[in-house]
């Protein structure tokens, strides 16, 4: 009888520790956040993203650098990284070919990205591009290339009115752009390589842009819009009020994802907002109200209760 009271006992303890082992590592779970290589406006905001869920919010998300977006959505889309960070263009783009599992969590801010070229040269406007050498291809990044073309049209030039220098992703145009290998690169505003390639170069310009060209611009990307800007520390290169070609950055995942970390990702993100721009400033523009947006993509459902809870109703794109 002694034997077996210490055979069950020993059972019962294995199976408390087994069970405290697994609640602590439920506890440790590490989600994945797909985004774009260091130096890039994106890695800045996940890594921002990823800190404060940590520290306020008691949840382990890594961030996961990837070389463009044409990794990252099929990643989130196939439920491989529970988060990720890309434009409009890229994850419509991904929903509509098939990807039929991506959702939506949020709108984080508005993505201004202007052709920035050297404070000292003779380039003041787009038009002033025909002939001069043109980050372009993107071969990583499709739709930068489609959103770089478009703003090309502006000025009423296509690829063949310029020198392509073809580059897989942003940050290499702006390193090609930084050896001089090209004479413009395309970038948002808040990128660390932005900053860089200011202190590098000894200045930045942002080429104004025609807003009669808009819709010349609208037939190759619609999603494209113009938004003001004017010069202060975000705004690198803006020597005067002027509009900057513009399109949103949104937080993507997939329907698989659980809701309760959607909800809670954004209710941390709402309730520690000074905690984000003391990261990424950019996120100053983030808001319950500026996330839900009618776009042609689902909403996830973790992120629908969160803006039903808030009251906010889905706005047109503007």
């Amino acid at each position: 009888m002694i034997a077996i009271a210490r055979a069950v006992a020993l059972s019962l303890a294995t199976a408390v520790i087994g069970s405290a082992l697994g609640a602590a590592t439920a506890t440790a779970q590490t989600y994945g956040f797909a985004t774009l290589p260091p130096g890039t406006l994106n890695h800045t905001t996940a890594s921002a993203i990823s800190k404060v869920m940590k520290e306020k919010g008691g949840t382990n998300i890594l961030v996961q650098p990837t070389a463009g977006d044409n990794q990252i959505i099929p990643l989130v889309g196939r439920g491989e990284a529970e988060i990720g960070i890309t434009n409009i263009m890229e994850a419509q783009d991904g929903y509509d070919h098939g990807l039929k599992d991506l959702r939506v969590i949020t709108a984080v801010h508005v993505l201004r990205t202007p052709f920035f070229v050297r404070k000292d040269s003779a380039l003041h406007t787009v038009a002033d591009l025909k002939g001069k050498r043109v980050a372009l291809g993107y071969s990583a990044m499709h739709n930068i290339d489609v959103a770089t073309r478009a703003i090309l049209a502006t000025a009423n030039l296509t690829a063949n009115d310029v020198k392509a220098v073809l580059v897989p992703n942003v940050a290499r145009g702006a390193d090609d752009f930084i050896s001089g290998n090209a004479d413009m690169f395309f970038f948002a505003f808040g990128g660390p390589k932005v900053r860089e390639a200011d202190a590098t170069v000894g200045g930045l310009r942002v080429l104004e842009i025609d807003e009669k060209g808009m819709p010349a611009a609208h037939k190759i990307m619609p999603w494209g819009y113009l938004s003001p800007v004017a010069p202060g520390p975000i705004f690198t290169g803006v020597e005067k009020p002027m509009k900057v070609y513009s399109f949103d950055n949104l937080l993507i995942t997939s329907a698989k994802v659980p809701d309760a970390l959607i909800y809670k990702l954004l209710d941390t993100m709402e309730k520690n907002k000074p905690d984000l721009i003391s990261v990424q400033p950019v996120l100053r523009e983030f808001s319950p109200a500026f996330g839900y947006k009618q776009y042609g993509i689902p909403y996830h459902p973790g992120a629908i209760k969160f803006f039903k809870e808030h009251n906010i109703t889905a706005r047109p794109i503007e």
